[in-house]
């Protein structure tokens, strides 16, 4: 799509599948299944509309106990009154930027509902709440590319061009926040339903297959001689290695369901990214959270190169009344910029920490944690990465300003970080670093 700043709705895919409202609801599970994408379908009543039927709400409230028996062959009217929808109604000719600024205000249980566009000949078509945030990011680096052109053609350095940086860096970041907050929150909520049913049922799994496992044992203690068919067919399935072996299944099964729920919640405790409000929370359960969300990049997968460890270095810490998520979105700024060094570096420094000596030459991040005697709690995020130049130390915090490559980097990420750390909380946050010794990330935050 070849998007612009002022681009429409109307220049976005857009579904138009409709169903008369009197139609069985089997019809809705067909309509989805030949249309893997399809975000929603439209009622009509005699070409007359209706409502809307998103594919989350039918299979979410289809997935409960009697609602397949209760609703596939009742008229769809029967699920439409049952499900409640909120619809969100917008014009073809809104703009895409403030379209996704309406859905971002929906309600958590509804952000994630598909938006209906009604046309100006009076036609209804749907578009996907993931296809909007795509096309909003498309015009968001559309904007970004296009304003850093124009800063390195007029290399204006004047107070006033550092406002407009300053002010559109608060911009980019309530934005981002605000979609980021919903979207991982949004995800985590989708995994955790279907995980609930399993979790719920596979302790009542484990029960009856120990029970049947039980009764087996029984008939082969008062019936130790079988017929030869339950002799050969108890041969050919390994009776005695299955039994043995199906308690180990069912409790691996168990074992992966409790860590999907522990990603759950660190997901829920990393998306608090948008509370408008200070809570009091855990410091070291933040960093946990950001460690887990950055797990994939810490495995290496390129040949010859090593996996990236974690050293935590945790003392207690009191509880700290801050903003939980722009905290979390602190330590991911500078943890990735971390792994990132560590990528690019094939002989790695002594780090500068109680643990150094667990790491003999590989890349390594060291979190260190602690509280001063003037009440300040203090994280230091340490690598053995190549370090950073006096003359890059300088500017590490001016919006804007990257060393990366044209598209990997936009330059907000540290200026973001000081601005929550000093402005919203309080705080510091410094850099010690030098070439070939590593670079530590210092955030103190009053208590």
């Amino acid at each position: 799509m070849n998007l612009q700043l002022q681009s429409t709705l109307q220049e976005l895919p857009l579904w138009e599948v409709q169903i008369e409202i009197e139609r069985p609801g089997n019809e809705l599970t067909m309509l989805f299944e030949q249309e893997p994408l399809l975000p929603g379908i439209i009622l009509m009543r005699n070409q007359d509309f209706v409502g809307m039927i998103s594919r989350r709400k039918f299979f979410e409230h289809m997935s409960s106990p009697y609602s397949l028996a209760l609703y596939s062959m009742r008229p769809i009217e029967n699920l439409y009154k049952s499900l409640q929808s909120k619809i969100s109604l917008l014009a073809e000719d809104m703009l895409i930027v403030e379209a996704t600024q309406v859905a971002l205000q929906r309600s958590p249980q509804f952000v994630y509902e598909p938006i209906l566009v009604e046309t100006k000949s009076r036609k209804y078509k749907l578009i996907d709440f993931h296809e909007l945030l795509l096309a909003y990011s498309q015009i968001y680096a559309l904007t970004l590319t296009q304003l850093q052109n124009v800063e390195e053609q007029s290399r204006i350095a004047s107070a006033g061009f550092r406002d407009l940086q300053q002010n559109y860096a608060r911009l980019v970041q309530n934005e981002k926040m605000a979609a980021l907050g919903q979207l991982v929150a949004g995800i985590a909520h989708e995994i955790n339903n279907p995980v609930n049913f399993i979790a719920g049922n596979i302790g009542h799994a484990i029960n009856y297959s120990q029970n049947l496992i039980d009764l087996n044992g029984l008939y082969q203690k008062h019936y130790p001689h079988p017929v030869s068919e339950i002799k050969t067919f108890t041969d050919q399935i390994e009776l005695e290695f299955l039994t043995a072996d199906f308690a180990n299944l069912l409790a691996s099964m168990k074992l992966g369901c409790d860590r999907i729920q522990q990603i759950i919640l660190s997901l829920r405790n990393f998306s608090r990214l948008d509370e408008s409000e200070k809570k009091t929370v855990d410091i070291h359960e933040g960093i946990d959270s950001t460690l887990l969300i950055l797990q994939s990049r810490l495995k290496t997968h390129q040949k010859g190169k090593k996996s990236i460890t974690i050293l935590k270095e945790y003392q207690p810490l009191p509880l700290v009344e801050c903003y939980a998520g722009l905290l979390n979105q602190v330590f991911m700024n500078i943890m990735a910029n971390a792994i990132d060094a560590l990528g690019e570096c094939s002989e790695f420094s002594v780090l500068n920490c109680e643990s150094a000596s667990l790491i003999q030459n590989s890349p390594a991040i060291c979190i260190h944690t602690e509280i001063t005697d003037d009440n300040l709690v203090v994280i230091r995020i340490i690598d053995n990465g190549p370090g950073i130049p006096e003359s890059v130390q300088k500017h590490l915090f001016d919006p804007f300003f990257t060393t990366k490559p044209v598209g990997k980097g936009t330059g907000l990420g540290l200026s973001i970080s000081y601005q929550i750390v000093v402005e919203k909380h309080g705080g510091q946050l410094y850099c010690v670093s030098a070439p070939g010794k590593g670079t530590e990330f210092i955030v103190k935050i009053p208590v």
